[in-house]
This record gives C-alpha cells, structure tokens and sequence, in this order.
C-alpha cells in the first residue's frame, strides 16, 4: 500500500515544480493579436513601462511608434523558456522577451532577431 502514496507524493512534487510556461506564451500571443488588429495601444498596455516610454521618439505615442515599425506576426507559439522572473518566448515570426511583474507578465522587447555570437537585435526592447 506505501507504492500509491509515494506515487502520490513524487507527482505533487514534481508539479509544485513545474514551470508556468503557458502565461508567458498567452501574453506574446495577446501583444502580436492586439498589432494584427492594429489595436496598437493595447499592445502598448502589454509592454513594460521602461519599453513603453523608451519606445517613441520625442512628439510620438507608444501607439504611433508601433504601427511605424509594422512588426510581422507572430505566429504560433514554438518555444517558450523561462527562468525566474524572466522568459523568451519564440513564435513562429517572432521572438519576444518577457518580465514578470506583479500584474502579469509583460513585453520587454519585441521583433528580435539573433545575431551570430551577439545578443538578440530588437525593434522594440528597453
């Protein structure tokens, strides 16, 4: 009878474990739903504070500065990787970078490409 309850007791320790990737998923895939529908400023309410005030030039809103740079769409979800308060989330057209904060996981940089032996280049980062 011990068999079922260490059974037990692996299982609810492996899932107090387990890292939540699906809310850093939904949140890229939220900000790349809210720019398909050209609802820039929600997508805007999705990024950081430091991303969303360092994104406009001087005279521009976050909203404006966004449709300028027509980032493509997102895509599906292929990859997400989290460690701590931090995670990069790949889709199919893109690949985001997220900060968890006490409202939720935000964008800290968006439409970013690798660069061989460098860190990633973003169009929007912070």
């Amino acid at each position: 009878m011990r068999t079922p309850l260490v059974v037990l007791v692996t299982a609810l320790v492996v899932s107090a474990c387990a890292v939540d990737t699906a809310s850093p998923a939904r949140a890229a895939e939220r900000f790349h739903a809210a720019l398909s529908a050209h609802q820039e400023e929600a997508a805007c309410g999705m990024l950081a504070r430091k991303t969303a005030d360092k994104l406009p030039d001087p005279g521009q809103t976050c909203a404006d500065a966004l449709r300028e740079l027509r980032l493509g769409p997102g895509g599906r979800v292929t990859e997400v990787s989290v460690w701590g308060q931090e995670a990069q989330v790949r889709l199919a057209g893109d690949t985001l970078f997220l900060h968890r904060f006490t409202d939720g996981w935000r964008i800290k940089a968006a439409g970013c490409e690798p660069v061989r032996d460098l860190p990633y280049d973003c169009e929007v980062d912070d």
